[in-house]
């Protein structure tokens, strides 16, 4: 019974069309970041989402595509002063980043500084749209409460931000063992986010949607965009399951309660 309900109908366009390629480690060289476009275009992800100073590279290798072009701000710390959010947010639209992927101040939404939250967001959100761009909320759900998370879901509804995303793929959180590491995008804060958000926000997870399987989980819940640097191996199994651009009907392997973060 249960293989019964983990299926989902899919094209292999509309799963590339899931994926931010993601090209933001701190060590990627410019030889890095060509190849990581390279790839955005073979497979003809959604988005390459890259730091502001590569905007000018990524628009010139995706050009005679319908890639679009994804800079991150205030990431992936979320500290910057709010004017210099919606300076640097202004600028990476102006250059041509038509989806900006934002990083909120964590620490006022943890001490319930609602007013500076839903500001911050607004004059961002302000910025970008008035370039014809969209704003991505980046959230970093593991510093998070789940009414935090609901409260977030609440001011960016309001707001009208294009999508509320989990994580950056860089919060990492000191464990009782004295390591670091991060669980990203779950499935219980998926269908919270999915559920707070009003329809027309879209839902981002970013961390630990590493497979098809994992993509097609998250698309069953509601899910329309992931962060990924398994581009590859995503469009590959694709191909191997016999997806096509034909609606194809697929099974899938849930995600397992035990996932942890990583692109």
């Amino acid at each position: 019974m249960a293989a019964e309900q983990n299926k989902i109908t899919v094209t292999l366009d509309r799963i590339a069309k899931m994926i931010d390629h993601s090209l933001l480690h701190p060590t990627m060289t410019d030889a890095d970041i060509l190849e990581g476009l390279r790839i955005s275009k073979k497979y003809n992800v959604a988005t390459a989402c890259v730091k502001p100073y590569l905007i000018p590279m990524a628009k010139k290798e995706l050009e005679g595509s319908d890639v679009l072009v994804c800079p991150v701000i205030g990431f992936p710390h979320g500290n910057s002063t709010v004017e210099v959010k919606v300076f640097e947010a202004d600028a990476a639209a102006s250059a041509g980043g038509r989806e900006v992927d934002m990083v909120i101040n964590i620490g006022k939404a943890l001490g319930g500084d609602w007013e500076y939250v839903a500001d911050e967001i607004n004059r961002v959100n302000a910025a970008v749209v008035k370039h014809g761009a969209i704003l991505k909320v980046i959230f970093e759900n593991d510093y998070l409460k789940d009414d935090h998370i609901i409260r977030l879901c609440k001011v960016c509804s309001d707001i009208k931000v294009g999508f509320v995303k989990t994580s950056t793929g860089y919060g990492f959180v000191k464990q009782p063992n004295g390591l670091y590491s991060y669980k990203g995008a779950t499935v219980p804060h998926l269908k919270l986010m999915r559920q707070h958000s009003r329809p027309e926000v879209q839902v981002k997870a970013a961390g630990g949607v590493r497979t098809l399987d994992d993509l097609l989980h998250v698309m069953a819940l509601g899910v329309t965009r992931i962060g990924a640097t398994a581009t590859i191996s995503i469009m590959e199994e694709a191909v191997k399951r016999g997806i096509t651009n034909t609606p194809t009907e697929v099974s899938y392997r849930p995600i397992g309660q035990a996932s942890t973060g990583g692109y």
